[in-house]
């Protein structure tokens, strides 16, 4: 079933009823402020870093569902009720709620009594901005109050969540006029608080969350709402929060409205505030005033859906499916740019205390926005590149606002530096930048070591080279891709116990995976070798490919599949001779995307095995068959139920792989659906099912061994994004980015029909149309740029034009 609709021509997603089978929610900020907010109000914001600069709380693993929350309350009389349905749940004559790019409004009716609710984070300003209006819809005058109410989080949100016995004496606030300040913590920082304020006098304001709620309230039925009167408390320790209470009196038809705005504030860097603690309300006041009227608020939304509109197209597409238009056009390129902003640091499945940004998310998601965002996308490489150690390696996360390496977690995924690789890679294709590769970048942020990042990239390939097993394959250290596949947790030797072996130690676990991803980034650092005037590096990075790309044939291939990996005991993993776990997608997806085993067949072979053992209605499993009892050569992957995530669910991140591998081969039909099964506004009407968002793709949806096969998970946060991206905007649809131009190379199912793209690259508009009159699933006839013939299916890049017209036939 449906709880909404997709408004295509605004960019939401319209949800109708605010019960959605888990809450369905939007990001807002798109530089250093960022709320997350659901479809009933709940959520938090935070500064920079969702860990250290945490303003607002929310509880994970609540019950009910999705509290904590920036909410208003309206009490009608007897009648308390809430514009986003949540917390108190009272039953609304009426309900909606759109996302949008950006921002979300709501709108919601009870007893004659219209509110609507727009909030977004303006461009360039570390404030959430909440403007509600109400109106009265009935023939009498109405008497209402409206409340405000947002708890403050004690900045660390993970000390919040345990340092009681610290933190329940912290809290402070200051009041001014319709200004509520948390300053908790600021005789030690003297440098940011935060603050709540309203653009209208206020009758009375709370504090204490204690007085707001009861002692033994909830914010369900406040205890000061219910007595209709806020009681002016000042909070002295215990838990902090901001709430408002304005009465108001509408007369029959009239409508109020109010602009509140949660923000973040700072000193200036060059004054010295000594006064001993009194915050310089003057940032605040600066901010509170800017916003101060509609009109400014609605010139600040205005200039946001500008930016949105100028950003989303830069891609553009219109395909005879109107699902595909969407997602391309909106959705996935809104969901690319979000996890830009986030990696997988804050979500409702992230606590944001954790991971940061993690170093092959933040890489492999580079490759979903770069198009959007290219000056950023540099910024990024720099901060990623930047974290890595002297011998290729490097910390797995970093924090966003320290910028250093997440010690909690630690080295020794054998992956992460070829994503360096990848991510270099896409950058200069996409810019033809390579004044970046000359950029001095230190290593784990030790400035004196700086060197240039093609010397990072030159690391990262010597430590694959220096890192391979007995079998000629690269060792996976901690693990791959596949954190969960723990390989070398463990060894023994005949008559042996096991040992338990450090993050980066132990023994010869090798990885195919790895070899698959080394044959593809490998090629692409000798290219970019190449491309820079040294030849000698570049020949030497194609022999040292080559050697793995032999040892994959030699050892890597299983029959009828490729291997998944080497055990510590040199035993195979993802082998017909296993008992469990004989088949696993990712070398079957990614090594013929890099293309190994096409020329000798094998990768068509490891694709129709693929199809047999690994597809569902839903999309293809991980692994199969799962893994039924511990295995402890294996590690976390078996810890799992059958199922779910690594053990045999539906990782959607990899499913891209398969999709790409296919129309690499020229299997337009099988690549498409491959996309159709895990591309969520195919997937809107069985969200009953589904559960997570009907518009943003989820990191995994259980498998066929799972009880609820088909429920998705982790939704937002997730390499899903970036990969699908690539998938249908350079395979499937087959506009890549080169370092000589744009390649026009479709690979689109027999009845997908004609289409167009727009596309910016390199500064120069691409209006690209595709014929297929012969319904082929692949190939070029004829290529027209500016109606001239051009050999291939490359697109010199002229940077003297400012439009290129492209027509195309298949054939």
């Amino acid at each position: 079933m449906k709880y909404g609709f997709f408004d295509d021509l605004s960019r939401e997603y319209v949800i109708q009823q605010p019960d959605t089978p888990l809450p369905w929610i939007n990001y807002l900020g798109s530089d250093n402020f960022f709320s997350l907010i659901s479809n009933t109000c709940g959520g938090y914001c935070f500064y920079k870093d969702a860990k250290l600069l945490r303003m607002t709380r929310y509880r994970y693993n609540n019950v009910p569902y999705d509290t904590n929350g920036h909410y208003f309350y309206i009490k009608d009389r007897d009648t308390i009720w809430n514009p986003g349905w949540q917390p108190s749940k009272t039953p609304l004559d009426s309900y909606e709620c759109r996302h949008g790019m950006g921002y979300s409004i709501f709108k919601s009716s009870k007893n004659q009594i219209t509110a609507n609710l727009l909030t977004f984070v303006p461009l360039k300003d570390s404030c959430e901005i909440q403007k509600i209006t109400l109106t009265n819809d009935s023939e009498k005058e109405r008497n209402i109050s409206l409340f405000s109410y947002a708890e403050w989080c004690l900045w660390n949100a993970d000390d919040d969540s345990r340092n009681f016995q610290r933190n329940l004496s912290t809290g402070e606030v200051e009041v001014k006029d319709s200004v509520l300040y948390h300053k908790t913590e600021y005789r030690e920082r003297r440098n940011h608080y935060a603050f709540y304020g309203v653009n209208a006098p206020v009758n009375h304001f709370e504090t204490s969350r204690d007085a707001f709620l009861g002692v033994y309230g909830s914010a369900e039925k406040p205890t000061a709402i219910i007595d209709g009167k806020l009681t002016d408390s000042i909070a002295s320790g215990w838990y902090p929060i901001a709430s408002h209470q304005i009465n108001l009196c509408l007369k029959p038809g009239e409508s109020k409205t109010f602009v509140f705005v949660l923000g973040y504030a700072e000193n200036p860097e060059e004054e010295k505030w000594e006064a001993e603690n009194i915050i310089n309300k003057k940032p605040a006041e600066t901010i509170l005033k800017k916003y101060s009227s509609e009109a400014s608020v609605d010139q600040a939304f205005s200039a946001l859906k500008d930016y949105w509109t100028d950003l989303l197209s830069r891609f553009q597409v219109t395909t005879e499916n109107e699902k595909v238009n969407r997602m391309v056009h909106i959705w996935n390129q809104y969901q690319c740019m979000v996890t830009f902003n986030m990696s997988r640091s804050a979500s409702y499945y992230e606590s944001g205390i954790g991971r940061g940004m993690g170093f092959r998310d933040s890489c492999q998601d580079l490759l979903g926005f770069v198009h959007l965002i290219p000056e950023r996308a540099r910024t990024r490489i720099i901060d990623i590149a930047s974290t890595q150690f002297a011998d290729g390696s490097a910390y797995h996360q970093y924090q966003p606002l320290t910028k250093k390496g997440n010690s909690d977690i630690g080295s020794g995924f054998n992956d992460d530096p070829l994503w360096l690789i990848a991510a270099v890679s896409a950058y200069i294709r996409e810019t033809g930048d390579t004044s970046i590769l000359k950029e001095p970048v230190p290593f784990d942020n030790e400035e004196e070591t700086a060197v240039p990042l093609m010397e990072h990239l030159k690391r990262s390939f010597d430590f694959i080279v220096s890192h391979k097993g007995p079998h000629g394959l690269p060792l996976i250290g901690r693990a791959d891709w596949n954190d969960c596949l723990n390989l070398n947790c463990y060894s023994r030797h005949p008559g042996e116990s096991f040992q338990t072996f450090g993050p980066s130690e132990g023994p010869v676990a090798e990885s195919v995976f790895i070899a698959g991803m080394f044959v593809k980034y490998g090629r692409e650092y000798a290219d970019l070798c190449h491309l820079v005037g040294n030849p000698a590096e570049s020949e030497h990075a194609h022999k040292e490919v080559a050697k793995v790309y032999d040892s994959i044939l030699q050892h890597g291939w299983d029959g009828k599949w490729f291997l998944r990996a080497y055990d510590a005991n040199g035993e195979k993993v993802g082998s017909a001779d296993c008992q469990e776990g004989k088949i696993f997608i990712e070398p079957q997806g990614f090594l013929p995307l890099s293309g190994v085993g096409i020329k000798e067949g094998l990768a068509e072979q490891a694709l129709k095995s693929t199809e047999e053992w690994l597809d569902t209605q839903y999309g293809i499993t991980i692994l199969q068959p799962p893994y039924t009892h511990y295995h402890l050569n294996l590690g976390e992957i078996s810890s799992y139920p059958p199922g779910y995530k690594e053990n045999a669910g539906i990782f959607c991140h990899n499913n891209p792989w398969v999709s790409i591998s296919e129309a690499v081969l020229g299997h337009g039909n099988r690549a498409f659906d491959v996309y159709r099964k895990i591309c969520p506004a195919f997937l809107e009407d069985i969200s009953e099912i589904h559960r997570t968002e009907p518009y943003v793709y989820s990191q995994m949806i259980a498998g066929k061994d799972a009880p609820r096969f088909g429920e998705a998970k982790n939704s937002w946060l997730t390499g899903t994004a970036a990969w699908t991206f690539v998938n249908v905007s350079q395979y499937i649809l087959g506009i890549q980015p080169t370092l000589e131009g744009l390649c026009i190379d479709p690979c689109v199912p027999e009845d997908f029909g004609d289409f167009t793209v727009t596309r910016m690259y390199r500064g120069v508009c691409y209006h690209i149309s595709v014929r297929n009159p012969h319904h082929v699933q692949r190939g070029i006839s004829t290529l027209l740029v500016d109606g001239v013939a051009v050999q291939g299916n490359i697109i010199p890049f002229d940077s003297g034009k400012t439009d290129v017209y492209v027509e195309a036939a298949m054939g």
